[in-house]
Protein backbone atom coordinates (compact mmCIF):
# COMPACT_ATOMS: atom_id res chain seq x y z
CA UNK A 1 0.00 0.00 0.00
CA UNK A 2 1.54 3.29 -1.12
CA UNK A 3 1.35 6.03 1.46
CA UNK A 4 0.69 9.51 0.17
CA UNK A 5 3.06 12.08 1.62
CA UNK A 6 1.48 15.21 3.03
CA UNK A 7 3.49 18.35 2.43
CA UNK A 8 3.54 20.84 5.28
CA UNK A 9 4.46 24.44 4.62
CA UNK A 10 5.64 26.39 7.66
CA UNK A 11 5.81 30.18 7.63
CA UNK A 12 6.17 32.80 10.33
CA UNK A 13 5.41 36.51 10.59
CA UNK A 14 5.80 39.38 13.06
CA UNK A 15 3.86 42.55 13.75
CA UNK A 16 4.89 44.83 16.62
CA UNK A 17 5.45 42.39 19.52
CA UNK A 18 3.15 39.70 18.11
CA UNK A 19 4.47 36.55 16.47
CA UNK A 20 2.62 33.99 14.35
CA UNK A 21 3.50 30.58 12.88
CA UNK A 22 1.39 28.97 10.18
CA UNK A 23 1.36 25.25 9.35
CA UNK A 24 -0.40 24.76 6.00
CA UNK A 25 -1.35 21.37 4.52
CA UNK A 26 -3.76 20.22 1.84
CA UNK A 27 -7.18 19.52 3.31
CA UNK A 28 -10.80 20.61 3.43
CA UNK A 29 -10.60 24.37 4.04
CA UNK A 30 -10.30 24.45 7.83
CA UNK A 31 -8.40 27.26 9.57
CA UNK A 32 -7.54 27.17 13.27
CA UNK A 33 -6.11 30.03 15.34
CA UNK A 34 -4.49 28.72 18.54
CA UNK A 35 -6.54 25.49 18.12
CA UNK A 36 -9.81 27.48 17.85
CA UNK A 37 -11.75 27.39 14.55
CA UNK A 38 -11.58 30.73 12.73
CA UNK A 39 -15.38 30.86 12.35
CA UNK A 40 -16.00 31.07 16.10
CA UNK A 41 -13.44 33.75 17.00
CA UNK A 42 -15.32 36.30 19.16
CA UNK A 43 -14.03 39.52 17.55
CA UNK A 44 -15.40 39.99 14.03
CA UNK A 45 -12.75 42.52 12.91
CA UNK A 46 -10.00 40.04 13.80
CA UNK A 47 -11.85 37.23 12.00
CA UNK A 48 -12.26 39.31 8.82
CA UNK A 49 -8.62 40.44 8.89
CA UNK A 50 -7.34 36.86 9.09
CA UNK A 51 -9.77 35.73 6.35
CA UNK A 52 -8.55 38.36 3.84
CA UNK A 53 -5.82 36.18 2.25
CA UNK A 54 -8.33 33.32 1.83
CA UNK A 55 -10.95 35.57 0.22
CA UNK A 56 -8.42 37.08 -2.19
CA UNK A 57 -7.06 33.63 -3.11
CA UNK A 58 -10.51 32.41 -4.11
CA UNK A 59 -12.79 29.59 -3.06
CA UNK A 60 -10.91 27.01 -5.12
CA UNK A 61 -7.67 27.44 -3.14
CA UNK A 62 -9.33 28.21 0.21
CA UNK A 63 -11.33 24.97 0.19
CA UNK A 64 -8.30 22.79 -0.59
CA UNK A 65 -6.07 23.71 2.39
CA UNK A 66 -5.98 23.28 6.16
CA UNK A 67 -4.12 25.88 8.21
CA UNK A 68 -3.10 25.90 11.85
CA UNK A 69 -1.89 29.30 13.05
CA UNK A 70 -0.32 29.83 16.46
CA UNK A 71 0.09 33.38 17.77
CA UNK A 72 1.83 34.80 20.83
CA UNK A 73 2.81 38.16 22.28
CA UNK A 74 1.47 41.62 21.60
CA UNK A 75 -2.19 42.55 21.44
CA UNK A 76 -5.22 41.20 19.65
CA UNK A 77 -4.85 43.26 16.45
CA UNK A 78 -1.09 42.74 16.31
CA UNK A 79 -1.67 39.00 16.49
CA UNK A 80 -4.34 39.25 13.79
CA UNK A 81 -1.95 41.11 11.47
CA UNK A 82 0.81 38.59 12.13
CA UNK A 83 -1.55 35.65 11.50
CA UNK A 84 -2.79 37.27 8.29
CA UNK A 85 0.76 37.76 7.01
CA UNK A 86 1.83 34.20 7.92
CA UNK A 87 -1.24 32.76 6.16
CA UNK A 88 -0.68 34.88 3.03
CA UNK A 89 2.99 33.83 2.84
CA UNK A 90 2.01 30.18 3.26
CA UNK A 91 -0.63 30.38 0.51
CA UNK A 92 1.84 31.93 -1.93
CA UNK A 93 4.39 29.24 -1.09
CA UNK A 94 1.79 26.46 -1.33
CA UNK A 95 0.39 27.49 -4.72
CA UNK A 96 3.67 28.77 -6.17
CA UNK A 97 1.59 31.33 -8.03
CA UNK A 98 3.08 34.68 -9.05
CA UNK A 99 -0.45 35.92 -9.82
CA UNK A 100 -1.54 35.40 -6.21
CA UNK A 101 1.56 37.23 -5.00
CA UNK A 102 0.73 40.18 -7.28
CA UNK A 103 -2.89 40.21 -6.04
CA UNK A 104 -1.70 40.40 -2.43
CA UNK A 105 0.82 43.14 -3.20
CA UNK A 106 -1.76 45.20 -5.08
CA UNK A 107 -4.34 44.81 -2.29
CA UNK A 108 -2.03 45.45 0.67
CA UNK A 109 1.74 45.18 0.52
CA UNK A 110 2.04 44.40 4.25
CA UNK A 111 0.44 40.99 3.60
CA UNK A 112 3.78 39.75 2.30
CA UNK A 113 6.35 42.40 3.18
CA UNK A 114 5.34 43.21 6.75
CA UNK A 115 5.48 46.46 8.68
CA UNK A 116 8.81 47.18 10.41
CA UNK A 117 7.51 49.79 12.87
CA UNK A 118 8.07 49.01 16.56
CA UNK A 119 7.31 50.93 19.73
CA UNK A 120 10.12 53.13 20.99
CA UNK A 121 11.69 52.02 24.24
CA UNK A 122 11.31 54.04 27.44
CA UNK A 123 14.33 56.16 28.37
CA UNK A 124 16.00 56.57 31.73
CA UNK A 125 14.37 59.07 34.17
CA UNK A 126 11.42 59.68 31.84
CA UNK A 127 7.75 58.81 32.05
CA UNK A 128 7.59 57.34 28.55
CA UNK A 129 9.76 57.19 25.44
CA UNK A 130 9.85 60.97 24.93
CA UNK A 131 7.90 62.63 27.75
CA UNK A 132 10.09 64.48 30.24
CA UNK A 133 9.21 65.87 33.64
CA UNK A 134 7.21 69.09 33.69
CA UNK A 135 9.19 72.22 34.38
CA UNK A 136 7.85 75.24 36.30
CA UNK A 137 9.38 78.60 35.52
CA UNK A 138 7.52 80.64 38.19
Amino acid sequence: MAEQQKTVIITSARRKMARARCYLTSGKGRVYINDTPLEILPIEVVRMKIMEPLMLAGQNIASSIDARIYTSGGGVMGQADAARMALAKALVKFTGSKELEQIYKAYDRTMLAGDPRQTESEKWMRYSARRWRQKAYR
